[in-house]
């Protein structure tokens, strides 16, 4: 009901059966509400939905309510939050959210959730006794300059792009807080996304670093297969127990496998090291990359070409067929040796899912379809390899001239 509101009116109006409210003509938003006990409250409001208590008509006057109601709908007018609905600010520190909040909630939402927080606890330590309330834009900026200026466990500089992604964790951490009501704002709202300069080209292998590096992974298996059967030798000499025999065009090690898997499935190194043998059928000569492993979390399927499926096949016969395939955690110093091997110079591992791309799409395979075998989202990130299809551009372009 709206009623111009009065002292006796105040004080004289009776409870009913249910609560109910008189709304103020002389000032906006400010309502009375009425409780079946008799109590009676103030009530402003300055939005649809919108509305804190201003406290017991007992203890605040008309004219004190009417007062805190109008400075109320000025601060929404002017600000578009009035204090009064502001949060208070948050006592609990960056540690213990991540402890007893955001923890629980990642471990079972993110992949390498563990992993995520550690690095976190690592790389922003000073924050960890703060409260939520006081990590500002002025200690971001600051943190992203001194960010900048250390190195890394190899002694190597931190790049833009690493420094970036350690606050960008930080960011998701706050949003959640913002979430669950324990911060009322992200102060990354308020920075300016640093710019980091992207790699200019995408790397993949040249015909001749390719036969190099497939030569390389030929002449370490062939070594380390003799070097075996010559420690075999050694041990058959003197009635010792031999190592398992590397057969002939078998292989030494995963490494080969892991690389010709690479090679032809554009799969990250994580999805590769977690495949179980579960995952892979044989008679429809495809594997499965379950949503746990996948990075988009989601679930993929890659046809097994001849070369990939005669890997998998060579190191069955040689490991059996339980368990992960690749027993690994990382492949990241053979890798490396490997490289060295070859000579081949600026590549990392995960260029071979690159290699892989850029092979379909000069061979004219469609974009989307490079898509769906990377897993990507969208087309946003396999657009990177759209140059590499010469032909089909100048087919679109000729047709100008038609």
């Amino acid at each position: 009901m709206r009623i111009h509101l009065t002292k006796k009116i105040v004080a004289t109006a009776q409870p009913k059966e249910k609560p109910y409210e008189l709304r103020d003509t002389h000032v906006k938003g400010l309502l009375l509400r009425v409780q079946p006990s008799g109590h009676k409250s103030w009530i402003v409001t300055w939005k649809h939905g919108k509305r804190r208590t201003l406290g017991e008509a007992s203890h605040l006057t008309l004219d004190q309510a009417r007062a805190h109601a109008s400075q109320t709908i000025a601060e929404y007018i002017q600000q578009g939050l009035p204090s009064i609905a502001k949060r208070k600010a948050s006592s609990i520190t960056l540690d213990t959210f991540l402890s007893d909040h955001y923890a629980p909630w990642a471990k079972s939402e993110l992949k390498g959730a563990d992993q995520y927080i550690e690095r976190l606890r690592r790389v922003f330590p000073k924050a960890l006794s703060k409260p939520l309330a006081e990590i500002d834009t002025a200690w971001i900026e600051r943190r992203w300059a001194a960010r900048l200026k250390e190195t890394t466990r190899r002694d190597t500089p931190i790049t833009k792009a690493t420094a970036w992604r350690d606050l960008a964790g930080l960011k998701a951490v706050l949003s959640k807080a913002v979430k669950w009501g324990m911060l009322e704002r992200n102060p990354f709202q308020q920075v300016r996304v640093k710019a980091t300069k992207p790699r200019s080209v995408v790397r993949y292998l040249t015909a001749a670093e390719e036969k190099r590096l497939r030569d390389a992974l030929s002449e370490r298996d062939r070594m380390l297969a003799a070097a075996r059967a010559s420690a075999n030798e050694w041990r058959k000499a003197r009635r010792r127990p031999a190592f398992p025999e590397i057969p002939e065009h078998g292989y030494a090690s995963h490494l080969t496998p892991v690389v010709l898997l690479a090679m032809n499935t554009g799969m990250r190194r994580n999805e590769l090291l977690s495949l179980c043998w579960s995952d892979i059928n044989f008679d429809a000569r495809m594997l499965t990359v379950r949503r746990e492993n996948a990075k988009s979390g989601k679930q993929r399927h890659i046809p097994l070409n001849a070369e990939a499926l005669s890997a998998v096949k060579q190191w069955q016969s040689q490991r059996g067929n339980s368990g992960r395939i690749f027993d690994v955690n990382g492949v990241k110093s053979a890798w490396g040796r490997l490289l060295e091997a070859a000579k081949v110079e600026n590549f990392r591992f995960h260029d071979l899912r690159h290699h892989f791309a850029s092979r379909l799409v000069m061979a004219g395979v469609d974009l989307n379809t490079v898509r769906e075998l990377l897993g990507h989202a969208d087309l946003t990130m396999t657009l990177r390899y759209a140059h590499l299809a010469p032909a089909h551009l100048a087919a679109a372009v000729e047709k100008l001239a038609a």
